[in-house]
């Protein structure tokens, strides 16, 4: 018996040995990215314009970092909060643990560089090191911006007006922090900004740095997307009420995409919250979304008209999406 527990004792002795290594190994080697890359983004007048747009209107940054009027209709964004952080993401909507959107004003951004600002929504590591959460398609904005483009975006964070705001840090379930080490990836460099001439290829890359695939693809259980249903659609998104909504299905699927869609129809559907109108009052039992429609409304006829064109050329794929629907009950068992 005395045997018996002291190789039990020493099994025991040793997981602990190898989980504290796995552990260390985690926090020692993780995230893989290098220091903060050395750029000046120039505030001239043509760069601010366009990092505002696409900060407001294609990248969306300033709509998850303001808080947003959830007893709105696609919750457009509360204007005294512009770009101040402080929207939350916690369990009441689906997430494991709580996220907190980080001020990106000069109260907060005026200590950081360039680079550093840069590295953090294109790599996923804040100045500190820190891993960021992927809720910010960071990969996407990495992989797909062009570099002008960051820096357009880094010179109208600049100039927006300063809002100081405490912001709680975030708390993540385990093991997601040890997993979030693992996701930052360095950012291409060598990405450039197709012509908008060529409309394909151009609502190409305005639809992978705006995230569209991030949210209108389906995901697995543990909430990876699926490989064959890029654009899909039917992404579920909980909301506080106990409801369910997802993301529509994108492909050129003439049945359940938008392959019955004419341009026209398309521009109409975002153009149609450009004046707020459509952001009726909702209760806390009505059916609501989290696509930001004020933001994308702002983006002109001519990008709708271009991503139109990419996303007819995507693959049909047949996949009917229920808009709405109900979470399960929660049980003890």
């Amino acid at each position: 018996m005395r045997l018996v527990l002291k190789i039990v004792g020493v099994l025991a002795v040793c997981l602990v040995v190898i989980a504290a290594g796995g552990y260390s190994y985690l926090l020692l080697a993780y995230p893989k990215v290098g220091d903060a890359p050395v750029l000046k983004a120039e505030a001239s007048p043509e760069r601010i314009a366009r990092g505002k747009y696409l900060a407001d209107h294609v990248a969306v940054c300033t709509d998850c970092h303001s808080q947003r009027d959830w007893s709105r209709y696609a919750g457009p964004i509360k204007p005294d909060t512009y770009g101040a952080g402080g929207e939350v993401w916690d369990e009441t909507v689906g997430f494991p643990g709580r996220l907190v959107a980080r001020n990106i004003t000069p109260a907060n951004l005026a200590s950081w560089s360039d680079g550093e600002i840069v590295r953090a929504f294109t790599e996923g590591v804040s100045r500190d090191g820190t891993p960021l959460f992927p809720l910010m398609p960071y990969t996407s904005y990495g992989k797909f911006m062009a570099r002008e483009d960051a820096l357009a975006i880094v010179a109208y964070l600049r100039t927006i007006p300063s809002r100081s705001q405490q912001i709680a840090d975030r708390r993540l379930h385990f093991p997601l922090p040890l997993i979030v080490r693992t996701m930052p990836t360095p950012a291409a460099t060598t990405t450039a900004r197709p012509d908008p001439s060529d409309p394909v290829a151009y609502g190409r890359y305005l639809v992978n740095i705006a995230g569209c695939a991030d949210c209108h693809t389906p995901t697995d259980a543990r909430k990876a997307p699926l490989p064959d249903m890029r654009l899909a659609g039917g992404q579920e998104f909980p909301l506080p009420n106990g409801l369910i909504a997802r993301s529509a299905n994108l492909t050129s699927d003439a049945t359940t995409g938008l392959g019955g869609w004419s341009e026209d129809q398309f521009i109409e559907k975002f153009k149609a919250y450009a004046d707020g109108t459509p952001h009726v009052p909702v209760t806390t039992r009505d059916f609501n979304t989290p696509m930001p429609w004020q933001s994308y409304s702002g983006m002109t006829r001519d990008d709708l008209a271009a991503i139109f064109a990419y996303l007819k050329t995507v693959p049909a794929i047949r996949h009917q999406v229920e808009k709405v629907g109900r979470q399960a009950a929660a049980t003890n068992e």
